[in-house]
């Protein structure tokens, strides 16, 4: 054990995967207690995958995925979880008096030796990645502990005393851990299924749903009036939907959670959104606009008056983009007003209405007082009727900059769209300064991305959009990304700015079609076409840009 005591720093440097220079600089710069191989990620010298393999190949120990492993549950009483979470390691079987450890840090021999000592058991090391150790800890420790004694308190008992009390308190341990995992697998939506026999919690992460585990029946009753009781809802009420919003702290991070109920035949099912204010405030360069629809999408926020929608489907990202605008205008010398149905992130210095029905607080009222109120920039969360939307075209004609969303395919789909819910057209017109529409798509996992060559359908594609067919991309499929080859999602837009000539056509009633050809001469950048550029750079695969696009 002495003679492989070596350290990180000098294997990677041996290694020829990181610079002496680089390593001084980020032995000199890490935060106290910080592991060197989390500051190197953290700097972006290294991968995970790079540090894996060199440990694995230097060290002679293997590396495991723990999606496949089958991990002995029986073990975590063996390990504490305090210990498990610190020292970022799980237990996974036992051999006679040898315990199988996946550590995230082999090297880590201070966390070797006291397991040594306190379990009794000769230690022996495999590699797994951060992510999978951190999401296995959530899954295999205290849901079940908790599930556990849930099943075992008296199941005839009130349900409002078991769903409140302690913080240690069974029902809130289980929906504790069940946030947490949703927060760590950064999903942005947990869902609570009930089924005939069977609960099921889902996470939404990078846009794809998946079943993480299913609880016993009987959890059900208690893990939604837990969840009820924190968004203070009526928890009598069984019948009718309801909407309600929690701020919590878990693992240290503050999280805004919208929790929404939906009476079904099996019970209650309960979908909560989770919003994380650091990956919502994004600036407008992280949004992942290309250079001339950045330029373009600058200039339209810079008018000082007119419409600006952004276009596209349930979680296509039109709020981020929304919010990023706003905080690029936000400064002193403007009023910048929203009225939103929810009002999603707070942001200090614009004034937000959020829309209430119950007393008569709509979009089309909230607009209407907005304007008497002396804004520079007004934005409208949704157009979804008439009113709302001839208020906001006729406040932008009156010298206010106007930025709303609206639900259609694609920029140009957007303008008989318009005219279709009433509006006349002379108006849309006058007022329409441009249209973003936008989609998300899944990057390709930064851990196993692997070169390919592209496929006869793929070649045409570009061809037929008239690009050379650079480098393709895709992932294997990993531990960091769950085996999907996907992790993290990225924006592709498409931007039509109304120029005159665009106006004179439409005033004309001329087809959809002929207002495409122009803009197409024009180098408007269609979504098909922001997305085969992004394939080029590397970011996603052809396949992810044709679920989202459509090449015509």
């Amino acid at each position: 054990m002495a003679q492989q005591r070596k350290r990180l720093g000098d294997l990677l440097v041996e290694a020829g995967i990181l610079k002496q220079q680089q390593l001084v600089e980020t032995l000199k710069h890490k935060k106290r207690g910080q592991k060197l191989g989390d500051a190197l990620l953290e700097r972006g010298y290294i991968t995970e995958q790079q540090l894996i393999e060199v440990l694995e190949f230097q060290l002679g120990i293997p590396h495991i995925s723990l999606h496949r492993y089958p991990i002995d549950t029986t073990l975590m009483n063996t390990v504490p979880k305090e210990v498990a979470r610190r020292n970022i390691l799980i237990p996974l079987k036992k051999n006679g008096d040898e315990l199988l450890i996946a550590m995230a840090d082999p090297m880590d021999y201070i966390a070797v030796d006291d397991l040594r000592m306190s379990t009794g058991f000769q230690i022996k090391q495999v590699i797994a990645s951060k992510e999978e150790i951190l999401q296995a800890i959530n899954k295999h420790y205290s849901l079940d502990e908790s599930m556990k004694e849930i099943l075992s308190d008296d199941l005839e008992g009130d349900i409002t005393d078991r769903a409140t009390g302690e913080d240690d308190a069974p029902a809130i341990r289980l929906v504790n851990q069940i946030l947490l995992t949703g927060l760590q697998q950064k999903a942005s939506d947990i869902h609570i299924d009930p089924q005939e026999k069977k609960v099921l919690v889902r996470y939404r992460v990078d846009g794809v749903l998946k079943t993480e585990r299913a609880l016993p029946k009987s959890l059900q009753n208690v893990l939604i009036a837990r969840v009820k009781i924190m968004a203070n809802l009526n928890i009598t009420e069984t019948r009718l939907p309801q909407d309600g919003r929690i701020k919590v702290t878990l693992d240290f991070t503050s999280v805004d959670l919208r929790i929404s109920t939906l009476p079904t035949v099996y019970g209650e099912k309960i979908v909560i959104r989770i919003l994380d204010l650091g990956n919502a405030l994004n600036k407008l360069s992280q949004l992942g606009f290309n250079k001339i629809n950045y330029e373009h999408f600058l200039n339209l926020i810079k008018r000082p008056s007119g419409i600006i929608l952004i276009t596209g489907p349930t979680g296509s990202g039109k709020s981020s983009t929304l919010y990023a605008a706003l905080n690029h205008l936000n400064s002193d010398e403007v009023n910048i007003i929203t009225v939103e149905d929810p009002v999603e992130y707070q942001i200090e210095g614009i004034n937000q209405v959020q829309v209430n029905s119950n007393v008569g607080l709509t979009f089309a009222t909230g607009l209407r007082s907005i304007l008497r109120q002396d804004p520079n920039i007004v934005m409208v969360g949704e157009i979804r009727d008439t009113e709302t939307a001839e208020i906001a075209i006729r406040a932008s004609l009156t010298g206010h900059l106007v930025l709303s969303t609206l639900h259609t395919n694609s920029a140009i789909a957007t303008i008989p769209r318009l005219i279709d819910m009433g509006i006349e057209p002379f108006l849309v017109v006058s007022s329409l300064s441009g249209i973003v529409a936008q989609r998300l798509v899944r990057k390709i996992c930064r851990e196993c991305c692997e070169e390919y060559e592209p496929t006869e359908m793929e070649k045409n594609l570009f061809v037929r959009r008239g690009m050379k067919v650079g480098k393709t991309y895709r992932g294997k499929g990993c531990g960091v990304c769950n085996t999907t080859g996907y992790k993290g999602r990225v924006a592709i837009q498409e931007i039509l700015v109304v120029d005159d000539d665009i106006r004179q056509m439409m005033m004309n009633n001329q087809s959809t079609s002929a207002i495409r050809d122009y803009a197409m001469e024009n180098g408007m950048i269609f979504l098909i076409d922001d997305g085969l550029l992004k394939v080029k750079q590397g970011l996603t695969t052809v396949e992810e840009i044709l679920r989202v696009a459509i090449d015509d």
